[in-house]
């Protein structure tokens, strides 16, 4: 059968919303974060101090979109904002103690949700999977 006639790109669609507003409500209730701000949260912790043009080339997202959530991120006092040593436009982004524990409150509801995938697809499933979706990826990406 075809991608097509299992209507798989709705499927992936479908899943990936569902799964999206799951995670939004658990990391809603755990750390007050939306997904996309985790991730964003997330970059910075891994390679502070960063930009937000880093970030968004990270997620694959528009600058302006990074900088909406660095913002929330910022009032939340998740992360520091400071002017760039290395160029006096841009701003560098590093993560607080604040974001620290946020960061740390998010890995009940992940671990959740993954278990979940564990459970509905098997070790075998979760492979499988992961090595199709990375495939995609990677024609999407050339």
């Amino acid at each position: 059968m075809t991608a097509s006639e299992k209507r798989l790109y709705f499927l992936i669609q479908l899943t990936a919303h569902r799964l999206k507003k799951h995670a939004d409500a658990a990391l809603t209730e755990a750390a007050e974060l939306t997904t996309a701000q985790a991730a964003a949260l997330s970059v910075v912790a891994r390679h502070e101090p960063v930009s937000q043009r880093f970030i968004a080339n990270e997620l694959s997202q528009r600058e302006s979109a990074v900088m909406t959530m660095t913002t929330r991120l910022q009032k939340a006092d998740y992360v520091a904002k400071r002017r760039s040593a290395t160029d006096g436009r841009a701003w560098d982004l590093t993560i607080t103690e604040e974001g620290k524990a946020a960061l740390s409150k998010m890995e009940r509801p992940f671990a959740a949700i993954n278990e979940l995938i564990d459970q509905r697809l098997g070790s075998d499933g979760v492979d499988q999977l992961s090595e199709h979706l990375l495939n995609l990826l990677t024609a999407l990406n050339d």
